[in-house]
Protein backbone atom coordinates (compact mmCIF):
# COMPACT_ATOMS: atom_id res chain seq x y z
CA UNK A 1 0.00 0.00 0.00
CA UNK A 2 1.45 3.46 -0.45
CA UNK A 3 2.52 5.50 2.13
CA UNK A 4 -0.06 7.82 2.96
CA UNK A 5 2.64 10.82 3.38
CA UNK A 6 2.86 10.53 -0.29
CA UNK A 7 -0.63 11.53 -0.75
CA UNK A 8 -0.74 14.27 1.92
CA UNK A 9 3.07 15.62 0.25
CA UNK A 10 0.75 15.42 -3.94
CA UNK A 11 -2.48 17.60 -2.14
CA UNK A 12 0.09 20.22 -0.81
CA UNK A 13 2.08 20.19 -4.12
CA UNK A 14 -1.00 20.82 -5.86
CA UNK A 15 -2.35 23.77 -3.63
CA UNK A 16 1.05 25.67 -4.07
CA UNK A 17 1.20 25.16 -7.45
CA UNK A 18 -2.82 25.89 -8.32
CA UNK A 19 -2.12 29.31 -5.82
CA UNK A 20 0.87 30.30 -7.74
CA UNK A 21 -0.87 30.35 -10.75
CA UNK A 22 -3.68 31.89 -9.46
CA UNK A 23 -1.43 34.80 -8.30
CA UNK A 24 0.11 34.90 -11.56
CA UNK A 25 -3.18 34.97 -13.16
CA UNK A 26 -4.71 37.77 -11.06
CA UNK A 27 -1.82 40.42 -11.84
CA UNK A 28 -2.63 39.30 -15.46
CA UNK A 29 -6.03 39.92 -15.18
CA UNK A 30 -5.25 43.68 -14.11
CA UNK A 31 -3.07 44.63 -16.65
CA UNK A 32 -5.44 43.37 -19.17
CA UNK A 33 -8.26 45.08 -17.36
CA UNK A 34 -6.56 48.40 -16.80
CA UNK A 35 -5.51 48.60 -20.42
CA UNK A 36 -9.45 48.37 -21.36
CA UNK A 37 -10.24 51.25 -19.32
CA UNK A 38 -7.74 53.15 -20.98
CA UNK A 39 -9.12 52.20 -24.10
CA UNK A 40 -12.67 53.13 -23.26
CA UNK A 41 -11.21 56.28 -22.07
CA UNK A 42 -9.40 57.02 -24.89
CA UNK A 43 -12.46 56.05 -27.28
CA UNK A 44 -14.92 58.77 -24.83
CA UNK A 45 -17.32 56.00 -23.27
CA UNK A 46 -20.12 56.51 -21.21
CA UNK A 47 -19.32 57.48 -17.85
CA UNK A 48 -20.98 54.32 -16.59
CA UNK A 49 -18.91 51.90 -18.35
CA UNK A 50 -15.72 53.90 -17.04
CA UNK A 51 -17.21 53.07 -13.55
CA UNK A 52 -17.42 49.70 -14.06
CA UNK A 53 -14.37 49.11 -15.12
CA UNK A 54 -13.47 50.74 -12.49
CA UNK A 55 -15.23 48.31 -10.39
CA UNK A 56 -14.15 45.58 -12.06
CA UNK A 57 -10.56 46.62 -11.97
CA UNK A 58 -10.72 47.10 -8.11
CA UNK A 59 -12.26 43.47 -7.74
CA UNK A 60 -9.29 42.06 -9.25
CA UNK A 61 -6.86 44.06 -7.14
CA UNK A 62 -8.81 42.89 -4.06
CA UNK A 63 -8.23 39.20 -5.53
CA UNK A 64 -4.28 39.68 -5.69
CA UNK A 65 -2.94 39.90 -1.50
CA UNK A 66 -5.98 37.53 -0.73
CA UNK A 67 -3.96 34.78 -2.98
CA UNK A 68 -0.35 36.38 -2.10
CA UNK A 69 -1.30 35.90 1.34
CA UNK A 70 -2.62 32.19 0.71
CA UNK A 71 0.29 31.18 -1.07
CA UNK A 72 2.79 32.49 1.29
CA UNK A 73 0.79 29.94 4.01
CA UNK A 74 0.35 26.58 1.71
CA UNK A 75 4.48 27.37 0.64
CA UNK A 76 5.12 27.52 4.47
CA UNK A 77 3.15 24.45 5.18
CA UNK A 78 4.87 22.54 2.18
CA UNK A 79 8.41 23.83 2.94
CA UNK A 80 7.85 22.58 6.75
CA UNK A 81 6.39 18.97 5.73
CA UNK A 82 9.25 18.40 3.36
CA UNK A 83 11.73 19.56 5.92
CA UNK A 84 9.97 16.62 7.87
CA UNK A 85 9.78 14.31 5.37
CA UNK A 86 13.21 14.07 3.81
CA UNK A 87 13.16 10.44 4.19
CA UNK A 88 10.58 10.62 1.28
CA UNK A 89 13.73 12.33 -0.99
CA UNK A 90 14.26 9.83 -3.37
CA UNK A 91 10.44 9.62 -4.28
CA UNK A 92 8.94 11.04 -7.83
CA UNK A 93 6.60 13.58 -5.23
CA UNK A 94 9.02 15.07 -3.69
CA UNK A 95 11.11 16.00 -6.46
CA UNK A 96 8.04 17.39 -7.89
CA UNK A 97 7.31 19.03 -4.89
CA UNK A 98 10.76 20.58 -4.49
CA UNK A 99 10.05 22.02 -8.39
CA UNK A 100 6.98 23.72 -7.32
CA UNK A 101 8.58 24.98 -4.27
CA UNK A 102 11.48 26.64 -6.29
CA UNK A 103 8.74 27.92 -8.80
CA UNK A 104 6.22 29.78 -5.87
CA UNK A 105 9.22 31.26 -4.51
CA UNK A 106 10.04 32.98 -7.74
CA UNK A 107 6.93 34.61 -8.52
CA UNK A 108 6.90 36.06 -4.85
CA UNK A 109 10.17 37.16 -5.37
CA UNK A 110 8.57 38.94 -8.48
CA UNK A 111 5.81 40.40 -6.26
CA UNK A 112 5.79 43.81 -6.40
Amino acid sequence: MADPRLRQLTIKTGVVKRLTKEKTVCEKEVGIEQKRLERFKSEGADEHVLRKQQEVISECLMMVPDTLHRLKRELEALTKFLSDEEELKETKEYETATQVVNEAKNVLANTN
